[in-house]
């Protein structure tokens, strides 16, 4: 059993479901072929290789010649764990994602969040800032660090300005509110981590 698959997120839209609004993204699951199978007998564990075809030969039919040269024809390889060796599945073959998710299903969706370059305390950590009154010099600064206990000691965890974003997180059970299934596009209930053109993986919710 194939335990996820790779794509890529659209953006942002809406649809209309028992006269509802529902925000949705929108995630690409196309031109997704199988490049690799790796077995628990030669590489330790069971797993296949996905590879995202480039841009310029997605109209074209997969040839063996393609995996000699992967970064010329593929954009991305990823892995998909499987709980076991599938027979069925061919080097070359497109992954059918209807094996992996239902409309209707519940999916945890990991990804990469959008970077925000150097940032401050008010912006990072939402920090409320200083008094907003006339006079006040404080503004958007992160204030003392201290620690009362050690002085000239600042405690491991500190809230501060600083790098903001680029982690890998997960929003868990939502719901694939639609499938495309002409356009091979999933349509997740609820906001994903990333930026518009980003890797998302996409797996049934494990509770």
């Amino acid at each position: 059993m194939i335990k996820g698959l790779w794509g890529k997120k659209v953006g942002m839209t809406q649809v209309f479901t028992n006269n509802a609004v529902i925000p949705v993204t929108a995630i690409d699951v196309s031109n997704w072929v199988v490049t690799n199978i790796k077995t628990k007998k030669r590489d330790g564990y069971d797993a296949i290789q996905m590879g995202y075809i480039k841009k310029r030969y997605q109209g074209q039919t997969f040839a063996e010649n393609w995996l000699k040269k992967p970064q010329q024809y593929f954009g991305f390889l990823k892995e998909i764990k499987t709980s076991d060796q599938l027979e069925a599945i061919q080097i070359g073959q497109p992954l059918d994602f209807n094996t992996v998710v239902t409309e209707g299903d519940r999916v945890d969706v990991s990804g990469i969040t959008k970077g925000c370059g150097f940032a401050g305390v008010m912006r990072r950590h939402g920090f409320s800032g200083g008094p907003k009154s006339h006079g006040s010099m404080f503004k958007r600064r992160p204030g003392t660090i201290g620690f009362m206990r050690s002085q000239g000691r600042v405690i491991k965890g500190k809230r501060m300005p600083g790098h903001m974003g680029v982690q890998k997180r997960m929003m868990k059970n939502l719901t694939v509110a639609k499938i495309e299934s002409d356009t091979q596009v999933l349509l997740v209930k609820g906001s994903v981590p990333g930026k518009a053109g980003s890797l998302v993986f996409i797996r049934k919710a494990l509770g």
